[in-house]
């Protein structure tokens, strides 16, 4: 009987043992985010913002800390993703199409935490200024034959046009072109450049108002007693052109002062037309050349003509 109870008690012992052992070797679990409530939730601090405007388009960096694996940056209500590296850098691209303007930028962790606001301004795209369409007009182009089109991108509202350093009117026709119109200027190589805001500035392209005659053709025109005339069509003539008939000069004297000098003579009808009234020695055709020279020693093609 006493044999029976001691080796029950040594049973319920090593039991006992066996218990507290297999306590000793569980491990010991604490929920950490319970035991400290402010775990993952460190602060977004941003500490530089480069730029702090840009353009469309732009890359801007945010350094700072707590900014986590990923994040989004907010420009107002405009949610833009964000490049995040060692949880200190953020890049991101300005949208092409966001408006200009003063914008709250901050950032955002997919846990919901939410930086500070700063501002941000946007500045107007700048334009491109691609081609002038066309881009040369003759010096006595009327109407319609000024009208050039500037062809580029990012025009709006706020563009202007400048033509050699000076606003013009123009007009908006899209986002890639504008229409103008030259202003009356002398002939030479002008400056052509569209702007947002004053210093946000297209490179400029040169348009060219040309100068140099051309003769478009040479008919008989009236036939008199002692003399006929012969109709000069072209372009860029003026007042003092002079035409030159196998090396001999006539006119470009300007108004009537060749008439008491010389036997035939160029009369200035405009800047397209000049008539030559030539007296001929003899009703027989002959072959010679005309070319028109304007002030300057701009000269035109040299054209072959059959008349008395």
């Amino acid at each position: 009987m006493l044999l029976t109870s001691l080796r029950a008690v040594i049973l319920v012992f090593s039991f006992c043992l066996t218990c507290e052992a297999s306590i000793v070797e569980q491990p010991v679990l604490v929920n950490t985010a319970a035991a400290n409530p402010l775990f993952g939730a460190v602060p977004i601090t941003v500490l530089s913002i480069i730029p702090t405007q840009a353009e469309p388009g732009t890359k801007v960096l945010l350094t700072g800390t707590g900014f986590g694996e990923n994040a989004t940056v907010f420009l107002g209500s405009v949610e833009i993703p964000a490049r995040v590296t060692g949880t200190k850098q953020a890049e991101f691209t300005i949208p092409p199409q966001l408006e200009a303007g003063l914008y709250a930028l901050y950032l955002k962790r997919t846990d919901g935490t939410v930086g500070r606001s700063y501002n941000f301004m946007v500045l107007p795209a700048r334009p491109v200024l691609s081609s002038l369409q066309p881009s040369w007009i003759s010096s006595c182009a009327t109407g319609k034959e000024r009208e050039v089109i500037a062809r580029g991108e990012n025009f709006g509202n706020t563009s202007m046009l400048f033509f050699n350093g000076a606003v013009i009117s123009s007009t908006l026709l899209s986002s890639s072109s504008i229409s103008f119109t030259v202003p009356a200027v002398s002939g030479g190589l002008y400056h052509v450049q569209v702007k947002n805001a004053l210093d946000n500035s297209s490179i400029p392209l040169t348009l060219v108002v040309e100068t140099k005659p051309e003769i478009g053709q040479i008919t008989v025109g009236n036939d008199y007693v002692n003399y006929y005339e012969l109709i000069i069509t072209g372009r860029n003539f003026n007042q003092n052109s002079s035409i030159y008939v196998d090396g001999v000069k006539i006119g470009g004297g300007g108004g009537d002062a060749q008439d008491m000098t010389e036997r035939d003579k160029l009369i200035f009808v405009d800047c397209t037309k000049l008539v030559y009234q030539r007296h001929p020695f003899s009703p027989v055709n002959k072959n010679f050349r005309i070319q028109v020279i304007n002030p300057g020693e701009e000269g035109s093609q040299v054209i072959a003509v059959t008349a008395p």
